[in-house]
């Protein structure tokens, strides 16, 4: 991904002469220099790398709990439609019915 938008490979750095004047760098000195960007540049591209295989397992995780939400959204709905009338039923709930009940049945007697 990121890959296209880096220039220089590590072996371009590597392989990379400079023309000396008179006046020019101390070889030495760029060699030295080259060595330290050569070794951040492979590094980066380690962490790069590693992001890359970490976006998409976080990717495949995603999708798996979106759909793990899907299953357990139908399953509300199809619970929820066996209730007969959409209500959720509690154990407060059902204790009222229960009560409700009891005095309609014993209220009568």
């Amino acid at each position: 991904m990121y890959q296209d938008r880096i220039v220089l490979t590590s072996r371009d750095i590597l392989e990379k002469d400079f023309k000396i004047d008179t006046r020019g760098y101390r070889p030495q000195e760029v060699d030295k220099y080259l060595d330290i960007i050569i070794k951040d540049y492979d590094e980066m591209n380690s962490i790069i790398r590693d992001l890359e295989r970490e976006k998409k397992q976080l990717i495949e995780d995603n999708i798996q709990l979106k759909q793990e939400i899907r299953n357990l959204k139908t399953k509300l709905e199809v619970l929820s439609e066996s209730d007969g009338n959409g209500a959720n039923n509690t154990n407060a709930d059902v204790l009222r019915r229960i009560s409700k009940l009891e005095k309609i049945i014993y209220g009568k007697e």
